[in-house]
């Protein structure tokens, strides 16, 4: 470590919804917040080329130019924002105590709180062809995004409930759903299976995967293969939804904090309050069930206020120490 090492009294760890709500109220609370934005500045709004859904764009927003407004706001209360990945955290146990991080491998920062927003990345195929059309047509999100192919024919890839889910709700809004099922059986929950079959504008394909996304600069197709015969089709189809999962970018956090099988934090129950204190979470790094924008800024926003009333609770013992001392 380096001889002088900054402390500050909130570092958040992550951009996006959730990093930059965190920042605006712990701002406006005199906490001075730093922001480290991680590898994707912004997160993952800015791989999605319009946001509709974000209450107070009538309008709806590019969601690049949401990002930018949003950090834009931060600032203005005086965030200071970083671009930079914090690599490594040392966390401490005790009530008051200070937590550190290592940036980029080798800056280390202290912080009296620490609120993590680093969120989660959405498991891709890794097709060529599917990673050129993201923001084309090819999607991770289906409520956040299926609105724009009502009426159209779209496919989506998955087999959990979370697909079965997704698959269902974009029945109802668009004219047929090809489904891509990569075994032989779901393993989505028995119920969630049975919506899937008796919901008529879904096409089912078992032993099937994408080969190929079929378009130059938007979805216009998708080749399939069937992998017990080698067959190949292909359908018309303008978006394409990938519903394989996704990976909470919590990895650095693991030897500290509880989390799920996955990785997802735990957090006490409505808060964000992680099992170390002084340590908060919000956004998808802790939400496996909603992810979404504005429940990623409703969480940033609880944790901002978490992380404030933590720090008010630790003046309040130290004033209340030396009056017990000279009793």
């Amino acid at each position: 470590m380096s001889e002088q090492i900054e402390r500050v009294k909130c570092l958040i760890v992550g951009s996006g919804p959730a990093g930059y709500t965190a920042a605006i109220y712990a701002a406006r609370a005199d906490m001075n917040p730093v922001v480290y934005t991680g590898m994707e500045p912004g997160g993952q709004l800015t791989t999605t080329t319009e946001v509709d859904n974000f209450p107070g764009y009538p309008n709806g927003i590019d969601g690049p130019q949401m990002m930018v407004e949003l950090q834009q706001q931060a600032e203005r209360f005086g965030t200071d924002v970083r671009v930079g990945m914090v690599t490594k955290v040392e966390l401490s146990k005790e009530i008051g105590g200070i937590h550190k991080a290592q940036v980029d491998n080798k800056t280390w920062i202290e912080a009296q709180t620490l609120i993590i927003s680093t969120g989660a990345s959405a498991k891709y195929l890794g097709i060529p062809s599917e990673q050129r059309l993201r923001g084309g047509g090819v999607s991770a999100c289906a409520v956040c995004d299926g609105f724009f192919y009502k009426g159209q024919d779209v496919a989506i890839v998955g087999g959990g409930d979370t697909a079965c889910e997704e698959a269902t709700y974009l029945a109802k809004i668009c004219s047929k759903v090809t489904m891509l099922v990569r075994k032989g059986e779901m393993k989505a929950s028995k119920a969630m299976q049975h919506r899937v079959e008796n919901t008529k504008n879904i096409d089912l394909r078992y032993h099937t995967e994408v080969d190929e996304v079929l378009g130059d600069q938007v979805v216009e197709g998708l080749r399939m293969v069937n992998n017990q015969t080698g067959e190949k089709e292909e359908i018309k189809i303008t978006g394409l939804f990938i519903a394989i999962g996704h990976k909470p970018n919590t990895d650095i956090f693991k030897d500290f904090l509880e989390m799920d099988e996955v990785g997802y934090i735990i957090t006490e129950p409505k808060t964000t309050k992680t099992n170390y204190p002084g340590v908060f979470a919000c956004g998808d790094s802790q939400d496996k069930v909603y992810r979404q924008a504005i429940t990623a800024a409703g969480t940033g926003c609880m944790s901002a206020l978490d992380a404030e009333r933590y720090l008010a609770s630790l003046e309040t013992t130290e004033r209340s120490e030396p009056q017990a001392a000279l009793n």
